[in-house]
């Protein structure tokens, strides 16, 4: 278990490069916020989590199954894992901050994943490539 990452995965990544690529800017794991979202957007007061579907148990998803040995401890574990994840999404909703969870099996189709923070996170402050033209029009 010491070579499970906690950040930076592949979900993660990607989900930050579509974010990027939609014209979206955010922080990566603010320490001050409960449960250190992965992506932070604080002008927006959102924030989102991607969430490993084995680890944090995604309801009805073939990837949250339970390995055959050691039950008892991985259903402690787990249950630890996903009390720990509405413990932190509550604590961030009392404090005025918008939860968006992305599971990793999300992250399988791009077109949705993009549709997912469209509709989360609203229009984008600047779309993609308005800040380089108004850059290059004061520029002159």
């Amino acid at each position: 278990m010491s070579h499970v990452k906690a950040r930076d995965t592949k979900p993660e990544k990607l989900v930050r490069s579509i974010a990027h690529a939609l014209g979206y800017r955010f922080r990566l794991h603010r320490k001050d916020l409960p449960g250190r979202p992965d992506l932070v957007f604080p002008g927006r007061r959102k924030v989102v989590f991607v969430h490993g579907c084995f680890w944090h148990r995604h309801p009805g998803c073939r990837k949250a199954s339970t390995p055959s040995t050691r039950q008892e401890f991985w259903k402690a574990k787990f249950a630890r894992n996903v009390e720990r994840d509405a413990r932190k999404e509550a604590e961030l909703q009392e404090a005025g901050w918008n939860v968006l969870i992305i599971w990793e099996c999300d992250t399988r189709d791009p077109e949705r994943l993009s549709e997912m923070l469209r509709s989360f996170l609203g229009p984008p402050n600047h779309p993609r490539g308005e800040q380089t033209r108004c850059a290059l029009m004061t520029a002159s």
